[in-house]
């Protein structure tokens, strides 16, 4: 199972991001063989639509699960159509480290 964590840097030590579509890095963490991967969110930048084109990324990265502090609601039905979980964190002050240890112990 592939879970994609928000953050705002590409290592363990970056900040948990609040932000879906807007966040400035995905961490890809898979729970069957304990990989983590560093995916830079290419539509951060984005002028409209970076929910439903993160959503989309999601999607191609073969996630099950996204754990962010927000989802728009674009990024909401788009994920609900890819059969996507969307797990709400609201602890700006999280490295993804902290959110990959709270996986772990679930």
């Amino acid at each position: 199972m592939k879970t994609i964590i928000t953050s705002t840097g590409d290592n363990l030590a970056s900040k948990f991001d609040l932000r879906f579509g807007r966040a400035g890095w995905f961490c890809l963490f898979d729970r069957t063989t304990k990989s983590i991967d560093f995916i830079e969110n290419s539509f951060k930048n984005t002028n409209g639509g970076a929910g439903t084109k993160t959503s989309e990324m999601a999607a191609k990265l073969g996630a099950s699960q996204v754990i962010s502090g927000d989802f728009g609601p674009k990024a909401k039905t788009m994920l609900e159509k890819f059969n996507i979980q969307m797990i709400i964190l609201n602890e700006s002050e999280l490295s993804v480290q902290d959110v990959i240890n709270q996986i772990n112990q679930n």
